[in-house]
């Protein structure tokens, strides 16, 4: 029953897949998760993306058009003790003849092992379908036995046409809205603001509409929307958005030598209560992709920020934290790391799965001895300072450059090795 107490958000849940706005790659017609609901049969799913772009409201219209029992699980506040009690309901709804429900888990990348497994079984043998809601990447959060039984979908953020079509929408049917005289002049802020989350989209709105006088025409603006958001910013913040604009800001500062700003978006994400191991993981990520080789102590850093703040929680791993935003902000930079993995992936799709040339090949049979395997390759240790001059790629990318040294102090050192060594064949 919705109220006036209701949030717009939740007002305006979809209560069709016509109503549904984004993921059409997913659920517009023909396309592949559609097939698979209209079936009538669907496997344990896990949707995948960033807050506010519909996975809750994808799972509640799944569980509508198979007309399943609906069990809705958050891992915040949720323990093994829930998860089991849903089971045992699930098991004797089966034993009367329903079909089996849904369970529907929000954050699952939140839960533990424990609680993980506490699903497998369920899962494994049917006796709940489980639609599992992350914006984590699932490899990393969901256990691999627990992951191997799910299909994972991928959903993106709402782009600029659907993230409009969502405030026509609610100015349009939203019963409260209705009631107002709205006129929306401009959408650049509100589209600004929201980042590809409808949610804080409809947030924003909400908020400025209910700001205006009573009775008076509103005009929404730009200028109006910033000013007001700008007086409501701690009500926002409160309201457990994510806020992956801030994250953003804080990757590129970090990424751009500035350690002022860096820590000044960590303590906006500390502030706002973002999780702090989110934090020291992307920090783990950055390390790598955005320092690398130009300051190898970086990832070691990182690494141990992260073990440090899992071990000691907020509020001290703020110290943890800033020390290592600050060094890594102050960090030369490279991503030739970066760079030469995906050049090699990309190799790999455009080239197919060469044969590994013969002497490179591991011989542990007297039949694989006899056909050449391991014959001519030259242990580099045998040799003066540990380097042979042969061939590891195969034949037909031999010379292929994938890692390019940056032009800092520590890679210079490592291009200047590959280049005394290798001579001219990989152009150091």
């Amino acid at each position: 029953m919705e109220t006036s107490s209701t949030p717009l958000a939740e007002r305006l849940r979809p209560c069709s897949f016509d109503e549904y706005i984004g993921q059409t790659h997913l659920i517009g017609r023909d396309s592949v998760l559609r097939k698979v609901i209209e079936s009538g049969f669907i496997p344990s799913l896990i949707l995948w993306g960033p807050p506010g772009v519909g996975k809750t409201s994808l799972a509640n219209l799944i569980a509508e058009k198979l007309k399943r029992p609906f069990h809705t699980l958050s891992a915040i506040n949720a323990g093994v003790k829930d998860v089991r009690e849903v089971i045992d309901n699930a098991k004797k709804s089966t034993f009367f003849g329903t079909n089996n429900p849904i369970l529907f888990i929000d954050e699952i990348h939140r839960f533990s092992k424990s609680q993980q497994d506490a699903l497998l079984g369920a899962v494994e043998k049917g006796i709940i379908t489980l639609i599992g809601a992350t914006t984590e990447n699932p490899s990393f959060e969901v256990i691999s036995a627990l992951l191997s039984r799910c299909q994972t979908y991928i959903l993106q953020p709402l782009n600029r046409t659907e993230l409009e079509q969502l405030l026509h929408t609610a100015l349009t049917n939203d019963f409260l809205l209705k009631q107002k005289n709205i006129q929306l002049i401009d959408t650049e802020s509100l589209l600004q603001i929201s980042g590809g989350d409808a949610r804080k989209l409809l947030n924003a709105l909400e908020i400025v509409c209910n700001t205006e006088k009573s009775g008076e025409k509103i005009l929404i603006t730009n200028d109006l929307v910033l000013k007001t958001i700008q007086q409501n910013i701690i009500i926002y913040d409160k309201a457990g958005e994510q806020h992956y604009d801030i994250i953003s800001a804080f990757i590129k500062s970090i990424r751009g030598s500035d350690p002022n700003a860096s820590v000044y978006w960590l303590a906006r994400m500390i502030e706002g209560g973002e999780d702090p191991l989110f934090i020291a993981r992307r920090l783990v990520i950055l390390a790598s992709e955005d320092i690398g080789n130009a300051n190898p102590t970086a990832l070691v850093l990182a690494n141990n920020c992260f073990q440090a703040v899992q071990a000691i929680g907020f509020p001290e791993s703020r110290i943890i934290l800033s020390q290592c935003v600050t060094y890594l902000a102050s960090s030369p930079k490279s991503n030739a790391a970066y760079e030469a993995i995906n050049k090699a992936q990309q190799l790999i799709k455009e080239s197919g799965n060469l044969p590994v040339p013969l002497h490179l090949r591991n011989a542990p049979t007297k039949l694989m001895k006899e056909i050449g395997y391991g014959n001519h390759y030259q242990y580099p240790h045998s040799h003066n300072h540990h380097f042979i001059d042969q061939e590891y790629f195969p034949e037909d990318l031999t010379g292929t450059v994938l890692f390019e040294p940056s032009n800092n102090p520590r890679e210079q050192e490592l291009r200047n090795y590959l280049k005394k060594h290798w001579k001219e064949k990989y152009n150091y």
